[in-house]
């Protein structure tokens, strides 16, 4: 149950965080949230990196699908991926995700650092 609340919370304050923020408010996001819901430091990377992954996955399809695929086409021809508009939305998806995820497992280990300091 923690895994899919820290999954709707990171996702939906990353795109709310997105509207207003740039880009990498992902990272503080994915960190605090791994910081206020203890789980397992694999599930703690996995819910970050599954939150974003998706959340830019599906916004990059979306912007992607009402400029009928020009500017991804363009980028991926400067990038080198050619003219694979699908690809770039993968590879969107996959950079927020992997930010987001390393961000959630350092909330995590700061949690359990802060924890084992305790006497």
């Amino acid at each position: 149950m923690k895994f899919f609340a820290a999954l709707f919370l990171t996702a939906l304050l990353c795109f709310i965080g997105g509207l207003y923020a740039p880009w990498w408010i992902i990272a503080p996001v994915a960190f605090l949230v791994a910081l206020l819901i203890p789980q397992q430091p694999w599930k703690s990377w996995v819910t970050g990196f599954l939150a974003v992954f998706f959340t830019w996955g599906i916004i990059a399809f979306w912007i992607d699908r009402d400029n009928a695929s020009l500017l991804s086409i363009k980028i991926g021809q400067l990038i080198g991926v050619g003219e694979k508009p699908f690809l770039l939305v993968i590879l969107s998806g996959l950079v927020g995700g992997l930010v987001a995820g390393f961000a959630a497992l350092s909330g995590f280990y700061l949690r359990t650092s802060k924890k084992s300091r305790n006497p």
